[in-house]
């Protein structure tokens, strides 16, 4: 979703999902940058898809999750994974 820029927060909300975490989903918040897409389990009626997919044109993104379940928080940092980024590190042996 990244590489592509989607901003589809609905696979965001699926990872989240999938995370074996008891998730209520009246709680939880997400954002794509600046943009609020869902705000305690309620779509936001801002989403505007063009100024989401332009920020995702951006070099860093940040995505802002909120689980409502406490007051800790991290920061995870990823990389681009494109098919173009795996097939230039698969393509040479070192």
């Amino acid at each position: 979703a990244f590489a592509g820029e989607d901003p589809n927060w609905g696979r965001i909300a699926m990872a989240i999902g999938k995370s074996n975490v008891k998730i209520d989903t009246k709680k939880l918040s997400i954002k794509i940058g600046p943009h609020s897409v869902l705000s305690k389990g309620i779509l936001s009626e801002e989403i505007n898809e063009l100024k989401l997919s332009d920020y995702m044109k951006n070099e860093s993104l940040n995505i802002t999750i909120d689980l409502g379940l406490g007051d800790k928080n991290f920061t995870a940092y990823t990389m681009d994974l494109t098919k173009n980024y795996v097939e230039i590190n698969s393509d040479y042996r070192s």
